[in-house]
């Protein structure tokens, strides 16, 4: 196995694990005593000791990996019961986040390859070998803080009874989207407990906080809710705004919610490297503590550090940007190696490097997401109507005909062309002249279809809301550009939150504004506050999806108003300081591009219309290697026809043009395994050819390992990714 610089030793980390000593009689060294890391508020353990899939109410009848539902219950369509709706358990409530959250980065289908290609039952090797698939063993749960328990973060520690203590390897998996504790249990935890390693999994500060300001209500680490003041120290998140000012929001804007990523005012993700790494030093605590000897006064010795312990940070989405940016802070040594699936990877600079496609520059690349997301926000629903990108059948995938959004997106056309950020006499030609500023802007060809699904999806709308209040760390009191966060009912309106929905709301929400339960609400619509989608803006008298509070948006991060080209001031709306405040916290999440030369692998999907490969994969990439130069250990694979969610590949429309991207992390994960315990080369850039299933939407014919081949050790020619000069050169 390949061995980490002692120099972690050394390190402040080491230290702070360490930080307990023994006392060595005659004169001798002290022995290392395995000591609660700094900043652990709450732990506990638990042993899940299912081997059978079952009702998993008692943590006699749960696992780690399927909270005691194995391959079946996870397959199911419809999640388990609650024996008391309005008041769940904490198993109950952990069974069903492990369910939906596991469902939510797969296909769930069997024709789309759960159950034969993946899943619980299938084994590393790709064979159906495991039965239901359930894995017993021990949980640590804990919360870590920075002393004004308002940061909270969940960790878990799974230590599976499989765990070699011989070859002992550790597995780190931060959710991906803004999702809780259990976010990557069907990627990162899926893969390594199945390996027989130790996982942690990480909310990174995100996590499904939703708090009520109406009864003062917030999630507890566990799931269940409470007071904020019965939760006390185990509150996951109650916006900071006193009871006053509590009082006076709930009269001027009822049955609004706060959540976590948004209101937390810590811009978290420029901490998910730290906490990446945080959970490593925590979940080494929590080996030692099974299997460190007990010394004389009951502590444990310290068996397993960073030097002989096989440690890879792995994630997908924001978990991918997780590891990234762990990699990047990992002076100590931590991590010995990286696979991130479709990142958020947002370089600091596009200077310095480039992005090719068959030897020709792309027209974009390297922005920040909140950049292209508030762009998007702006011009993919007028895009979505171009007659080249029509959707022809009447499937799932045509989002905007099914929620009946097409004629909100021609007002949307309508009003960009009245204020000039459009061209064209009609309909057709301004939706033409919107995608084409779409690729103008990074997106692939490729990707034209997809438009129509996002927007549908209310994708930029809900992330250009969330991530302008993240990055200017404002307060859920301010309202940025008039929106703010609510349950809305059929026809847009703010309703007081679902009883159930909010009870459950660990289990059945993922930590954004998706609508279960809050959803973007513009407070400034003509005739009252309506939903982003239902929104009439002032300027326009137009439902247009809340066109103004877009403009708003784009002109926060941009610092420049987006119709008039006037940079802001201290009186404009927004103001120049809120912009400030945005521009900084995009400036505090950036990466730097140096992975310390720690073996990495970025696998992507060509079709990703969330985060385009041109800003994200492929300009780390290059960015990578202007900063290490030829020298790094960065592998990029780029799937062809693969997209950012694999959840949906089970709907019509979907099944028949896509692959899931899942299988290839799988396979990322075997090769870095495999090149840090024996050496064993990983693979060279490369495109992946798939084939996709075809057939009628909605229909599509099963999947086979045929429409998935592997990443190969000697790519073909016209396959192999490499570089012209300082640009990633990606072949067509």
């Amino acid at each position: 196995m390949r061995t980490k610089a002692l120099h972690w030793t050394l390190s402040a980390v080491a230290v702070a694990l360490l930080a307990g000593c023994g006392g060595g009689g005659g004169g001798g060294p002290a022995e290392p005593v395995n000591v609660v890391p700094p900043q652990v508020y709450h732990q506990t353990r638990t042993a899940y000791t299912a081997t059978a899939p079952g009702a998993g109410t008692t943590a006699a009848s749960q696992d780690l990996l399927t909270g005691g539902l194995g391959k079946t219950g996870i397959g199911a369509l419809v999640p388990p019961a609650y024996a008391d709706p309005l008041n769940p358990t904490a198993l109950e409530l952990r069974r069903n986040a492990i369910y939906a959250n596991y469902r939510a980065v797969i296909d769930p289908s069997a024709n789309g390859g759960y159950g034969s290609l993946y899943g619980p039952n299938i084994d590393l090797a790709g064979a159906n070998s495991r039965g239901e698939g359930l894995v017993p063993g021990v949980e640590y749960l804990a919360k870590l803080d920075d002393g004004t328990h308002n940061k909270n973060v969940v960790l878990a520690v799974q230590i599976p009874t499989s765990f070699d203590v011989d070859n002992p390897c550790l597995v780190i998996g931060p959710s991906s989207g803004s999702r809780g504790v259990y976010g990557a249990i069907g990627t990162s935890a899926d893969w390594g407990l199945k390996k027989g390693c130790a996982v942690a999994l990480t909310d990174a500060g995100k996590g499904m906080g939703l708090y009520d300001p109406m009864d003062d209500t917030v999630n507890k680490v566990d799931g269940t809710r409470a007071t904020q003041t019965a939760a006390g120290i185990l509150s996951h998140f109650a916006a900071i705004i006193g009871n006053v000012g509590r009082e006076a929001f709930n009269i001027a804007f009822p049955n609004r919610l706060a959540l976590k990523h948004v209101h937390s005012r810590l811009n978290p993700e420029q901490a998910w490297g730290r906490d990446t790494n945080e959970a490593v030093v925590y979940a080494l605590y929590a080996l030692n503590q099974e299997y460190g000897v007990v010394n004389a006064n009951g502590s444990r010795g310290v068996r397993f550090t960073p030097v002989n312990t096989m440690v890879i940070a792995g994630s997908v989405s924001n978990g991918g940007a997780a590891v990234l940016q762990a990699g990047e802070q990992d002076a100590a040594g931590l991590i010995d190696g990286i696979v991130a699936g479709e990142p958020l990877a947002q370089p600091k600079t596009t200077s310095g490097y480039g992005v090719m496609q068959n030897g020709v520059p792309v027209a974009s690349y390297g922005k920040s997401a909140i950049d292209y997301f508030t762009y998007a926000n702006i011009y993919q629903p007028c895009a979505a109507l171009a007659p080249a990108v029509t959707m022809a059948e009447a499937t799932f995938f045509n989002f905007m005909t099914f929620a009946g959004m097409n004629g909100r997106a021609a007002n949307r056309c309508e009003a960009l062309a009245a204020k000039g950020l459009v061209s064209g006499a009609d309909q057709n030609a301004r939706a033409t002249d919107a995608l084409a500023k779409l690729r103008a802007y990074g997106w692939l060809g490729e990707t034209d279809f997809m438009h129509n699904a996002h927007y549908g999806l209310g994708n930029a709308p809900i992330i250009a809301a969330m991530y302008t209040n993240a990055y200017g760390r404002f307060s859920v009191l301010e309202n940025m550009c008039g929106m703010s966060f609510a349950q809305v009912n059929a026809t847009g309106d703010v309703i007081p939150v679902v009883a159930t929905t909010k009870a459950q709301s660990f289990a059945v929400g993922n930590g954004t504004a998706n609508g279960v339960p809050a959803t973007p609400v513009y407070n400034n619509a003509v005739g009252g506050s309506k939903s982003w989608a239902f929104a009439i803006s002032p300027s326009s008298g137009l439902a247009d999806f809340a066109l103004d509070a877009a403009l708003c948006q784009r002109a926060l991060v941009t610092g420049v108003d987006p119709v008039s080209g006037t940079p802001l001031n201290s009186v404009s709306v927004p103001e120049k300081a809120h912009s400030d405040a945005v521009k900084q916290g995009v400036a505090d999440v950036q990466l730097g591009g140096h992975l310390r030369g720690k073996p990495t692998i970025i696998v992507a999907g060509r079709h990703d219309a969330l985060l385009p490969v041109n800003h994200n994969a492929r300009a780390y990439v290059a960015y990578n290697r202007s900063v290490e130069g030829a020298g790094t250990n960065l592998h990029y694979y780029e799937v062809m026809n693969a997209q950012h969610f694999d959840t949906f590949l089970n709907l019509s429309g979907w099944d028949t043009r896509f692959v899931p991207l899942h299988t290839y992390f799988v396979q990322s994960m075997n090769m870095m395994y495999a090149f840090l315990k024996d050496g064993t080369n990983i693979p060279p850039s490369q495109v992946v050819r798939t084939t996709v299933r075809g057939g009628a939407p909605g229909a599509a014919p099963a999947i086979s390992a045929a429409n998935v081949p592997p990443i190969v050790a000697a790519p073909a020619a016209g396959n192999q990714i490499g570089f012209t000069g300082t640009s990633v050169n990606v072949p067509n």
